[in-house]
């Protein structure tokens, strides 16, 4: 399901018109970036928790000349399935 679909799955699940839903997606979106890009974590209880998690430096290898290189620490945006989704998704 892509950005369009998903958007008209939920005008149509609310009654809302296509242009409000894509509004409510894009607002869902940009809260959750701004949020994790703040550091903070956003649970949802039943469906899951999105958070930062933090990669440590580390040497790599480049795989076309076999050299070593040095990774910089980054951030990483993650998804925690919950329980409810869990169970929704394996019936």
């Amino acid at each position: 399901m892509n950005k369009t679909e998903l958007v008209a799955a939920i005008a149509e699940k609310t009654g809302l018109k296509k242009e409000d839903a894509k509004k409510a997606v894009d607002a869902f979106v940009d809260v959750v970036t701004e949020g994790l890009a703040k550091g903070d974590k956003i649970a949802l209880v039943g469906f899951g928790t999105f958070e930062v998690a933090e990669r440590e430096a580390r040497t790599g290898r480049n795989p076309l000349t076999g050299q070593d290189i040095e990774i910089p620490a980054s951030k990483l945006p993650k998804f925690k399935a919950g329980k409810g989704l869990k169970e929704t998704v394996n019936k």
